[in-house]
C-alpha cells in the first residue's frame, strides 16, 4: 500500500480564501462609497451581495495544486543550489526560479 503524499489541510486553505474574499469585499465597498469613482468590477460585484464559499472538491484540488507548486519550486531551487555547489536552498535560489515557475503554472 502506498503512503499518501502529505498535503495542506483544506480547512486552513479555506480560511485563507475567506480572508482574501473579505478583503476583496472591503475594497469593493470602498470603491462603491467614493462618488463618481465606481469601477466596472465594483458594479458587477455590488449587484449581488452574497457569501462566497468553496465546495470540498475545490478545496482538495486547491490543496493538491499548492502542494505541487511548492514541490516543484523546491525541486527547481535544489537544482540551482546544487549547480552552485551548495547543500541547502537559500532565498536567492527561490528568487532565481520564481519567474519561470510562475509562467509554467
Amino acid at each position: 500500500m502506498q503512503a499518501e503524499a502529505p498535503t495542506f489541510r483544506p480547512d486552513v486553505l479555506h480560511e485563507l480564501f475567506k480572508l482574501v474574499w473579505e478583503e476583496t469585499a472591503k475594497e469593493v465597498e470602498e470603491a462603491e462609497g467614493a462618488p463618481g469613482e465606481e469601477t466596472p468590477a465594483a458594479a458587477d460585484i455590488s449587484k449581488k451581495k452574497r457569501n462566497t464559499t468553496a465546495n470540498a472538491h475545490a478545496l482538495r484540488l486547491s490543496c493538491e495544486l499548492l502542494r505541487l507548486l511548492i514541490a516543484e519550486a523546491v525541486g527547481r531551487a535544489a537544482l540551482v543550489a546544487e549547480a552552485e555547489g551548495q547543500d541547502c536552498i537559500e532565498g536567492s535560489h527561490l528568487e532565481r526560479i520564481l519567474p519561470q515557475l510562475l509562467l509554467d503554472f
